[in-house]
Formats: structure tokens, C-alpha cells, sequence
């Protein structure tokens, strides 16, 4: 496997000991793992682009892991799944933890196991999303061909409408309307309305934001 498929976990905890711990603990599973001891440090470095998860300390000089979350979404536009770990049992803070989607909330100390599967778990669910990311990317690519017609017919066949329905919308003829849904499916490379629906749920979002900008 390329090294850049390979797993990567980054660890930050200004305990020196328990990144060790953590990293060691990694390696004895042929996991990669990189270890900083600060927010700063990690907002500072160069972080390969890797599948992976962040298992973040909760309370650290210089900053939260909750903190460092959110910097890390806002400013990286980075969302890589998070493992937290605290020696404190804060049920509030875990819970706005997992609510910002962290995958897993852990009081130190953290048996083995757990760890190892929360990783696991982050690790897949990262694959998943860059997954998801590579494939939105490609119909973006794909969308940005279609004509201007078009864009609009894929729009209202993915809300649901009917031919006709759409060709009263668009003040265009039935025909024309299954003219441009035909050459929405070739180019896009659908084979079927549910898929066209399931496609445009994934890009919706990211053609809307753009919209957005350029109004």
C-alpha cells in the first residue's frame, strides 16, 4: 500500500509520558502515529495528508482539545474524526465533544483496547469521508459541463417533479425536458433517477455555497 493510504494518527497531550504511551501503544499495532505536545505545535506543523484521527487531550496549556477542534475545522478545513481523552469525568464537555462529532470521549487512564478501538473506528470513518469527498468531487466536475438548462432540469427531477411538471416550471415541452434529463444522466453517468437523487444530495450543498459566494 502507498504510504500516503497508510493510516496516520495525531496525537496531542502536553503529558510527555502519555504520548509515549499512546504512540507506542500504536506502533505495537502497525499504526503510524505522529505526537505534539500543544495546540500551537500542531496548528504550526505540516500535516501529511493521510487518512487517520486526532486523539486530543482535553485540557492543555495553551488551549482545549474542543478548542483545537474547532481551530482545526475552521482553519485547516480540516474535519478528521477525534478521539478525545481527559483525566477529568466532564459529562457536559463530553457531550458537546460527540456532539461537534467526535467519535469517541475517554477517561485517562484509557485501557488499551478501547483506544485501539476508537482508532479503528476513526480511522475508517476518515477513509469513509475522503471516500465520499473524492466521489463529490468528481460529479462537481461532472456538473460543471452540463448547460445551464440542464442544471436546472437536474435540479427539479431531483426534488421529485415529473416531466411534465417540470416542463411547465421551465416553460419548455415535455420533450425537451426528457431531451435534457437524457443527456444529464449521460454526462453525469447515472443510470437511474434514485442515483441522480442520491448524487445531488451529495453536491447539493457544495453547489449552493458556491451560488452563495457569487451572488
Amino acid at each position: 500500500m502507498p504510504t500516503k493510504d497508510l493510516p496516520l494518527v495525531i496525537v496531542v497531550d502536553d503529558d510527555q509520558e502519555i504520548r509515549n504511551a499512546v504512540t507506542a501503544l500504536l506502533a505495537s499495532v502497525d499504526i503510524d502515529a505522529i505526537a505534539y505536545d500543544s495546540p500551537s505545535a500542531l496548528m504550526a506543523a505540516e500535516i501529511p495528508d493521510r487518512p487517520g484521527c486526532l486523539v486530543l487531550d482535553v485540557r492543555m496549556p495553551g488551549g482545549s482539545g474542543l478548542d483545537l477542534q474547532r481551530r482545526i475545522a475552521s482553519e485547516r478545513g480540516v474535519a478528521k474524526p477525534i478521539i478525545f481523552m481527559t483525566g477529568h469525568g466532564d459529562i457536559p464537555m463530553s457531550v458537546q465533544a460527540m456532539k461537534a462529532g467526535a467519535v469517541d470521549f475517554l477517561i485517562k487512564p484509557v485501557r488499551e483496547q478501547c483506544l485501539l478501538d476508537a482508532v479503528t473506528l476513526g480511522i475508517e470513518r476518515d477513509r469513509n469521508q475522503r471516500r465520499a469527498a473524492k466521489l463529490c468531487d468528481e460529479y462537481l466536475v461532472r456538473f460543471g459541463r452540463l448547460t445551464a438548462r440542464e442544471r436546472e432540469v437536474i435540479r427539479h427531477v431531483a426534488m421529485g417533479l415529473l416531466n411534465k411538471q417540470v416542463a411547465h416550471l421551465l416553460g419548455i415541452s415535455e420533450v425537451t425536458v426528457k431531451l435534457h434529463r437524457g443527456n444529464v444522466m449521460n454526462k453525469m453517468g447515472l443510470n437511474s433517477v434514485g442515483e441522480l437523487v442520491r448524487v445531488w444530495e451529495l453536491i447539493a450543498p457544495h453547489i449552493e455555497a458556491a451560488d452563495e459566494q457569487d451572488a
